[in-house]
C-alpha cells in the first residue's frame, strides 16, 4: 500500500514492533518540548515542476539547478519540515537594461511584479569574489535568472534569491498553503512528484510563484528523566530515528493545524484519521503533556513573514500545543503575552 503521507504512518505494524531490535526506550516521566527553527532555506519549486530540461552543468544556470537538486535530494534523507509557500509572480524585466551606480558595484535591475507586471527595480550590491579577474562583471539577464561574469568566475542567482538578499519595495507576506515532511527515500518532493504538493501547484501556478521553505527544527526536551535521545540505550540508529520521527510528526501535525485550519481542502478524511491515530501514539509513548513551537528566525526578512488563509502575517509565529484524543490543540501566543 502506498500513500502520499508515508511519514505519518507507523513504519512497522504495532503487533510486530517488539520483534525489531534497537527500538527506543520511551519516557516514563511527563515531557514538554520547546521547538525552535535551527535554520531555514527557500527553494523555488516552479523550477523543478513539470518536465524541466536536464541541467547543463557547463552553463552557470545549469550548475545552479544541479546544486538546488542536490540540496533537495539531501533533504529527502532527513527529517525536516517544509512549508509550501505562494508569493506574487516576480520576474526580471528583460526589456530594460540594468544600470550601474557611479563609482560603486551597485547594479539596479528592473523587475516586473504580479500578473499585471507592475514595473519596479531592485538594487544589487556586489562584492568582488576571490576568484574574480575583473573589477566589474558583465551582467546577463533572463526573466528568471541573472548572471555575473567576473572573468574567472560566473555567479548565477534566481529572481527570488535576489529579492530575498537585497532590499526592495515588494511588500508581500509568504502565504502558507501546505505543511509536510521531507523524509522520503523515494525523493518524490525533490522530483516534483508528490501528489499533494502537485495539486497545490496546479491550483496556484498561473497566478503565483511557489516555493518550499525547508526548516531544520531543534527540540529541547523538558523532563525529570532528561532527553531520551541522551540515554545510552537509545544511541543506535533505529532508536534515534524513531524518536526524531515522533517529534517531527508532532511538529508537522501542529503546523498543519495552525496554518491550514481544522479542515483543509488538501487533506483527505483518511489522512486526517491517520494523523489522529499517530498523535495518540506520540502522546502515549513520549508522555507528552505540551509543546511549544517558535518559528522566529534570527535575521528573518520579508520572505519569512508568513501568512495563511486562517492566520495573520507575522515573522514571529509562536504556538502552544497540546494533544487531546489525537487532535493537536494549537493556541497562537499573542505578542503581548510572549516572554
Amino acid at each position: 500500500m502506498t500513500s502520499d503521507y508515508p511519514e505519518l504512518i507507523a513504519d512497522v505494524p504495532e503487533p510486530y514492533s517488539e520483534l525489531l531490535p534497537g527500538l527506543p526506550l520511551h519516557a516514563t516521566a511527563p515531557q514538554s518540548w520547546n521547538i525552535t527553527v535551527a535554520d531555514a532555506k527557500f527553494h523555488w519549486y516552479d523550477l523543478i515542476a513539470g518536465f524541466p530540461i536536464i541541467p547543463d552543468i557547463r552553463d552557470p544556470v545549469g550548475r545552479y539547478m544541479r546544486r538546488m537538486q542536490f540540496d533537495l535530494e539531501a533533504a529527502m534523507e532527513k527529517r525536516l519540515i517544509y512549508l509550501v509557500i505562494n508569493r506574487p509572480r516576480v520576474r526580471f524585466d528583460t526589456t530594460r537594461a540594468p544600470s550601474w551606480g557611479f563609482f560603486s558595484l551597485k547594479v539596479i535591475v528592473p523587475i516586473l511584479v504580479g500578473n499585471d507586471e507592475k514595473r519596479g527595480s531592485v538594487t544589487i550590491e556586489l562584492e568582488v569574489p576571490f576568484a574574480a579577474t575583473m573589477k566589474k562583471p558583465t551582467v546577463a539577464v533572463t526573466d528568471k535568472f541573472i548572471t555575473f561574469n567576473w572573468g574567472g568566475l560566473v555567479e548565477a542567482m534566481s529572481i527570488h534569491d535576489v529579492m530575498q538578499k537585497f532590499d526592495n519595495d515588494v511588500d508581500f507576506a509568504s502565504r502558507v498553503q501546505y505543511v509536510g515532511q521531507t523524509r522520503d527515500p523515494a525523493g518524490r518532493l525533490a522530483k516534483a512528484r508528490l501528489a499533494s504538493v502537485q495539486k497545490v501547484h496546479q491550483q496556484n501556478s498561473e497566478d503565483y510563484d511557489m516555493l518550499l521553505l525547508i526548516q531544520r527544527m531543534n527540540v529541547e526536551v523538558i523532563s525529570d528523566e532528561g532527553d531520551p535521545l541522551s540515554n545510552p540505550a537509545n544511541q543506535n540508529p533505529v532508536a534515534v530515528d524513531a524518536l526524531q520521527k515522533d517529534r517531527m510528526d508532532a511538529v508537522d501535525c501542529a503546523l498543519a493545524r495552525f496554518f491550514e485550519g481544522e479542515v483543509t481542502r488538501h487533506r483527505t478524511d483518511k489522512e486526517r484519521a491517520t494523523r489522529r491515530e499517530r498523535m495518540r501514539e506520540v502522546e502515549r509513548t513520549n508522555q507528552l503533556e505540551r509543546f511549544r513551537i517558535d518559528l522566529r528566525l534570527e535575521g528573518a526578512g520579508k520572505y519569512h513573514n508568513l501568512i495563511s488563509d486562517v492566520q495573520p502575517a507575522s515573522t514571529a509565529h509562536l504556538l502552544d500545543c497540546q494533544v487531546a484524543l489525537g487532535e493537536v490543540i494549537v493556541t497562537r501566543v499573542r505578542e503581548k503575552g510572549r516572554e
